[in-house]
């Protein structure tokens, strides 16, 4: 009830908090996301891949080293976009595929139409993944006054094509994914993303006029699979002998590049000084993909640190802290109410809000409002790159897996009202617990330092684990046993949430979905 209240006071002051910039000049927003950037994929981390521009922003900055995200595409995109958490909007489970007919609710106000109502030109460059079913789901429907980019989640680098295997058709499609507005964009093949991507970001810098305050949302198709770069990028890691590894070190420092091109635009626009840099990964590394997320436990799709703690970090000249680390617990659903608050806009006509303005933490070195981070609650998670993938032995993660169907037999907890058999986790203050299975549970090594295959964990398998996140970050002393009372809360929290969780929205592929006949993905209804 406290944390209700704190929200509802938090809400109705988010219009007061305009400090970033002077008075009657809205600061101008630029949000880059990368994707599946892993905690171990950037030099600030101690990372093999260079990655100069990034932290040198970083550093100049503020580094956010208690950021969280959620574990997969859509869902980060969906709190990002929304500022509430995915229970809330029905999308707890997966991400988006091509052919399934569902968007972000589209009684949800987003982001950008927040923005636009502050004032803002609204602008995105990239990968949308948030559904294209129907044309009311596009991005020019819900808040952009331009776009450029794909829908989908995935597709090739040059060739711009996504294959999707349609099951009531039995049949894989290949097809174009990048529009322009709502229109198929053509002639663009053999032209990198992350530089098609930056080129266009570039130029609405370049074209718009500073009297006007402009948010910029570019989300980077970089470093996702599949792997591809141009060669140039390659040659600086000859020493990297694993080729995945070495391909998507070369992807990162394309990226990094392209980071570095759109700040010095903002400079050369005369835009810089007015304005707020964000970056954010949208979740952990995928290790099957040449990512890494060392020291953390796990990766993409699971709920261990190594899924959920990203990468982020915000760079502006209106930062009173310039040149600190935050280590204040912030999640991606916090951005919302927090650049909404620096336009001088309003969070007035969403839905309750799960994110809370976190300007003054940011700015200021403040303590955070959030006491609270919900990861998720997924009924029906199935990972679709089950671990062990090509990274270890499959026996032993069958052995994993059967210890962890009788792992009620081994360490005994029940809830009358919470299945802890549930994919779940929930953080609270330095605590947080996992029920069910995570995600693949293993450390996988730092590239070229520690010799020899991950090691799952050595613990007897539980389906309740707790951890204190603050001095034991890596999820490697479990302290359930010794911490019943905190169990026990934790549990009576996620049973809350679950009361409040909205029915999951995951429907079948459509077969009208099929782009055979227009060439490229794209609205079907």
């Amino acid at each position: 009830m406290v944390l209700f209240w704190l929200k509802v006071l938090l809400s109705f002051s988010v219009c007061l908090c305009v400090q970033a910039g002077s008075p009657g000049s809205p600061p101008h927003v630029i949000f880059i996301l990368s994707d599946d950037l892993g905690f171990n994929d950037v030099g600030f981390h101690g990372s093999e891949i260079r990655t100069p521009v990034l932290d040198r922003l970083s550093a100049e900055g503020v580094r956010l080293e208690q950021y969280y995200t959620q574990p997969l595409c859509t869902p980060s995109r969906n709190q990002l976009m929304t500022g509430r958490y995915q229970i809330h909007t029905g999308m707890q489970h997966q991400i988006i595929w091509p052919c399934q007919p569902y968007c972000v609710p589209l009684e949800e106000k987003l982001l950008p139409q927040l923005m636009k109502e502050a004032g803002y030109s609204t602008h995105m460059v990239g990968k949308w993944h948030l559904g294209m079913y129907k044309k009311e789901c596009l991005p020019t429907r819900r808040g952009f006054d331009s776009y450029f980019g794909y829908l989908t989640g995935s597709e090739g680098y040059f060739t711009h094509e996504r294959c999707h295997f349609i099951s009531p058709l039995n049949v894989t499609r290949c097809a174009l994914d990048l529009r322009d507005g709502e229109e198929v964009a053509t002639g663009y093949g053999g032209v990198y993303s992350t530089e098609l991507f930056t080129h266009r970001a570039i130029s609405i810098i370049q074209q718009h006029k500073k009297e006007k305050p402009l948010f910029l949302y570019v989300a980077l198709q970089a470093v996702h699979d599949p792997l591809e770069v141009p060669k140039r990028y390659l040659d600086p890691y000859d020493f990297i002998k694993d080729k995945k590894r070495k391909t998507y070190a070369g992807m990162v420092s394309a990226m990094d590049e392209a980071v570095g091109n759109i700040t010095r635009a903002l400079q050369d626009a005369g835009l810089w000084k007015n304005s707020i840099l964000v970056f954010s990964t949208d979740n952990g590394g995928q290790t099957l993909s040449g990512g890494n997320n060392w020291p953390l436990r796990g990766r993409k799709w699971s709920l261990w640190e190594g899924g959920v703690r990203g990468v982020g970090f915000v760079n502006s000249p209106l930062l009173e802290r310039p040149g600190t680390v935050s280590r204040e617990l912030i999640h991606i659903s916090d951005w919302l109410p927090t650049l909404v608050g620096v336009a001088g806009g309003s969070t007035n006509g969403t839905k309750p809000l799960d994110g809370f303005n976190v300007w003054d933490t940011i700015s200021k070195g403040k303590a955070s409002p959030r006491l609270e981070l919900l990861h998720n609650i997924d009924p029906l998670y199935i990972d679709v790159a089950p671990c062990p993938g090509n990274d270890i032995d499959f026996k032993q993660e069958t052995a994993y897996l059967l210890s962890l169907r009788h792992a009620s037999k081994l360490r005994p907890w029940s809830h009358p009202h919470f299945n802890v058999s549930i994919h779940a986790a929930i953080r609270y203050g330095k605590w947080k617990l996992l029920t069910g299975y995570p995600g693949c549970p293993v450390w996988f090594p730092r590239p070229g330092v520690s010799p020899g295959p991950p090691s799952l964990s050595p613990e007897p398998v539980k389906q309740v684990q707790l951890f204190d996140i603050e001095s034991d970050p890596e999820e490697r002393k479990e302290l359930s046993e010794q911490q019943p009372d905190v169990v026990k809360m934790l549990l009576q929290r996620l049973e809350v949430y679950q009361k409040e969780a909205m029915p999951i929205t995951f429907p079948d592929d459509d077969p009208a979905c099929d782009p055979q006949q227009t060439g490229a993905w794209g609205p079907w209804e």
